[in-house]
């Protein structure tokens, strides 16, 4: 496979990697017409302006910086896709939790109900027992010595219906039994519940938190980058526009540059074809939604994840890749036999991205429908990538990218 300017060899490391240089670049300053001491300032550019030498090395600097501040993005961009899958995976666990305090809950009333039914049953052939008299027999045949026959049928009656109340006791006692122990189970697994909720919320919490904080940090750089454009143009005599344009090739090679690609690797069996009516059929339902807001959690109608779109997208053609979680979809695929290599990868299958190229079993933080090479042999994927940006389509980027591609349809 191949991609515009080796995308695939350094891909979605522009959309992620580079937590790792966080530590290194610190915090970003908030966005000021003036920049912080640590950026040049007007003085600076204006005095750089009167040697050749300076000038360069100005120009040099800014656009070390302009890179630096992106590589930071990158890595709050990675950072909160990150912590999205990890929320999403919180959320799956408390759904399945839900889901068994609510079968255990109607096991519990229905055990209690047969259980009250059973002891009911019981009482009332006690009472029935009393209602006949509790003289013995021999008693019984004794004084009523011309009744003889009818007593010993009554006997008969009374064993048999003593026979009837032991097998509904013993009946009464196991379904009392019963209905304790499955309100033991209720009583568990209610707590944990509670205690997946509780999770589940931190996650959310802390995913939301990151995406805040990418969010502050783009519309810092924006701010930013206003100044350095400016300070560029001033140096080099060129219009804003031009600079404006000269700092997104900046930006977008950072980006292209950023991580160290897939590992190469070989193929684990054989996988049939993709059926190509499925997903022409998945991606048309997946097109549908470019534009839509990325929202944490989403699974459509109006807001997706990356997992979420995928999930909803095979959905449409009859097909489960698991559940709406990254890493869940590539387990659910590699169970089934239908991982394959990156370089055979075909139109309609699925990516991923992992901070644990080695681990092959590692979670996998951002999932993306592989598209095919376009007219000029770039390969492209349908994503939602992040809160920045809505459903869309882009260049694959290759940075995080793990080493096998899934097949759903095969």
């Amino acid at each position: 496979m191949r991609a515009k300017g080796s995308r695939l060899k350094r891909g979605l490391g522009a959309l992620v990697a580079g937590a790792l240089l966080l530590g290194a670049f610190g915090g970003l300053v908030a966005a000021d017409a003036k920049p912080k001491p640590n950026y040049p300032s007007w003085t600076d550019v204006n005095n750089a302006k009167k040697s050749v030498a300076k000038k360069k090395a100005m120009i040099a600097k800014l656009h070390k910086v302009i890179v630096s501040l992106t590589v930071q993005q990158i890595g709050l961009e990675k950072i909160a896709m990150a912590k999205e899958e990890k929320y999403n995976q919180a959320k799956n666990i408390e759904d399945a939790m839900r889901a068994k305090v609510a079968v255990l809950t109607k096991k519990a009333k229905l055990a209690a109900a047969q259980a009250d039914q059973a002891n009911t049953q019981l009482g009332e052939i006690a009472s029935q027992m009393y209602r006949n008299g509790t003289l013995g027999t021999s008693m019984n045949l004794f004084l009523n010595a011309s009744n003889a026959g009818n007593l010993l049928y009554k006997l008969g009656m009374q064993e048999q219906l003593a026979g009837q109340a032991n097998t509904i006791y013993k009946r009464a006692i196991q379904r009392q039994n019963y209905a304790n122990a499955i309100k033991a189970q209720l009583v568990v697994a209610t707590q944990e519940l509670a205690v997946k909720t509780a999770a589940a919320e931190d996650a959310l919490a802390q995913a939301q938190a990151a995406a805040d904080a990418l969010t502050a940090k783009v519309n810092e750089q924006k701010a930013l980058n206003q100044t350095f454009t400016s300070q560029l143009a001033s140096l080099e005599h060129t219009a804003s526009t031009l600079e404006q344009q000269r700092i997104e090739g900046l930006i977008e090679e950072a980006r292209q540059q950023n991580g160290t690609g897939p590992i190469e690797e070989p193929s684990l069996y054989d996988v049939g074809p993709p059926d190509t009516a499925k997903v022409e059929k998945m991606i048309a339902y997946a097109s549908q939604q470019l534009g839509k807001p990325y929202v944490l959690g989403g699974m459509g109608p109006r807001v997706w994840d990356c997992s979420g779109i995928t999930k909803a997208a095979y959905a449409s053609v009859g097909i489960y890749i698991g559940t709406h979680s990254a890493t869940n979809q590539f387990r659910t695929l590699a169970q089934e036999r239908k991982l394959v290599p990156l370089r055979e990868a075909q139109r309609g299958d699925l990516m991923w991205y992992t901070f644990t190229q080695n681990q092959f079993d590692g979670d996998k933080y951002h999932v993306v429908i592989y598209l095919g090479k376009s007219a000029d042999g770039t390969d492209m994927i349908l994503e939602a990538a992040n809160p920045l940006r809505p459903v869309r389509i882009h260049y694959l980027y290759h940075g995080d990218l793990f080493g096998y591609a899934g097949r759903p349809t095969a």
